[in-house]
């Protein structure tokens, strides 16, 4: 038996892959083969059968997922799923997710818990904190927000106080849901790369402080930023709680998403930030570090240490 009959006969055991898909998991494959060398004694059939199985893996392990083409349902096939159509899914999901979720009082509180990992670049130190805090919904009330293990008792918010994006139930129910028009406002109706950067990072913030989203914002902001182009994917994100992600980025932005791999829900958001000092009218930055917020519990309570 020749070796490309052997090959054929051993991929049969194996879902057919797509010409980009496999392409890309040859390339892998045969990187690997280069870097371990062919393993002492072993049999060249087990090699083969080695090599096949090693490429389907291969394309799982670079984000190829699973998905039906041509519409019919007896027929998977392996497809490359781009960072757009990864963050439409994520806003199915949310938008399902949020279907019987009850619409907040303005007396009420978002309630959120979330379990930070910070390691530090120098020298590789980690540390934890697990936050809970609940935020007034109309800001009318104090809060009670947990930062890095240290409790806030922050009093109502005042008239003219301004933070960007708001937190207030009722100033976010103002913002469209519309994805076009949510990403021209997440510009701040500019153009150009740089505002393609800043929307990205004013939609992470969007899930950086605990707020509650009016039904349909979130999915739109999934949406709004699978407009973003140059937005790129990277398959071997892990969360803080260790949950498998994927992550979804803008380059050279310190803020990612992280979605989970199976069901494209949200699970946290990635960043790399720095301690910085204001020295003769100049920040200087030191202490830089790589952090996980991964969200693990979010509801609507009425007072604060109630809990969903």
């Amino acid at each position: 038996m020749d070796d490309l009959t052997a090959v054929r006969e051993l991929e049969a055991d194996v879902p057919a892959l797509s010409d980009d898909a496999r392409s890309a998991a040859r390339v892998r494959l045969q990187h690997a083969i280069v870097q371990e060398g062919r393993p002492s004694g072993l049999p060249r059939r087990l090699l083969l059968r080695v090599a096949v199985a090693g490429t389907a893996a291969a394309a799982v392990a670079g984000g190829i997922v699973l998905v039906r083409q041509d519409g019919d349902a007896n027929t998977p096939r392996m497809a490359a799923l781009s960072a757009a159509q990864l963050l439409h899914k994520a806003a199915d999901r949310s938008r399902a997710a949020g279907a019987g979720m009850p619409i907040p009082r303005n007396d009420q509180y978002v309630y959120t818990k979330t379990y930070i990992t910070r390691t530090y670049v120098k020298d590789g130190r980690t540390k934890t904190w697990t936050d809970e805090s609940w935020t007034s919904v109309d800001g009318s009330k104090p809060s009670r927000r947990q930062e890095f293990g240290k409790i806030h008792n922050d009093p109502p918010l005042g008239k003219h106080e301004v933070m960007w994006p708001p937190t207030k139930y009722a100033e976010l129910a103002k913002w469209p849901t519309d994805p076009d028009k949510l990403l021209k406002l997440l510009r701040m109706d500019s153009t150009g790369a740089m505002a393609d950067m800043s929307a990205f990072t004013n939609a992470c913030q969007f899930f950086v402080v605990p707020r509650v989203m009016p039904p349909g914002l979130e999915a739109a902001t999934f949406e709004a930023v699978a407009k973003i182009p140059g937005i790129r994917m990277d398959h071997q994100a892990v969360d803080a709680l260790g949950r498998r992600g994927i992550a979804v980025s803008y380059p050279k932005n310190d803020f990612a998403f992280i979605f989970d791999s199976k069901t494209y829900g949200y699970l946290g958001v990635r960043l790399t930030g720095s301690t910085a000092d204001l020295v003769d009218g100049k920040f200087k930055y030191h202490d830089w570090y790589h952090e996980m917020r991964s969200l693990e519990a979010k509801g609507v309570v009425d007072r604060i240490g109630q809990r969903p």
